[in-house]
């Protein structure tokens, strides 16, 4: 199985999304920035937490580097923010929750888990660049180290 990510070099796919709190988000407004979009499965599960939390132990580490981190999942706004109240989380999470914009980077596909198939999210990163084309896909994602990985592309 092989999804349909989009290419780099090219100009990463446009999106408006919700944040936590119910307010737009528009990659366009972080012109000038490099943006790291990660896509998560689901809100409050141990992997998810895991990579979210040491996104939140580096923040100082990627604001040195310029970048914004944006995670997003198929949760609601509202299970973000309790998510973000019972993590201490300290960076945006936003909500996709008709899976358009996964889909616009090909990461909403087939999985298996368990000998059942259904379709989800896959675990992907990327970064884009500060004229907003895409860097960067990390396609294995490993979430205890995801920040550290990160970092050492940007």
């Amino acid at each position: 199985m092989s999804l349909n990510l989009p290419k780099i070099g090219n100009k990463a796919p446009a999106f408006t999304a919700l944040n936590q709190h119910g307010e737009k988000v528009k990659l366009s407004d972080f012109k000038g920035k490099k943006v790291v979009l990660y896509f998560y499965p689901k809100a409050m599960t141990p992997g998810c937490t895991t990579q979210a939390c040491g996104i939140t132990s580096a923040k100082d580490a990627f604001a040195a580097k310029n970048a914004v981190v944006f995670g997003m999942s198929p949760d609601a706004p509202e299970r973000l923010v309790k998510f973000i109240d019972k993590q201490n989380l300290n960076f945006d999470l936003l909500s996709d929750e008709d899976h358009s914009i996964a889909d616009k980077y090909g990461v909403w596909a087939l999985k298996k888990f368990m000998g059942r198939e259904y379709d989800g999210i896959h675990r992907l990163t990327f970064i884009i660049d500060e004229e907003g084309k895409l860097e960067h896909i990390m396609e294995k994602v490993k979430t205890k180290t995801h920040h550290d990985d990160v970092l050492a592309l940007l």
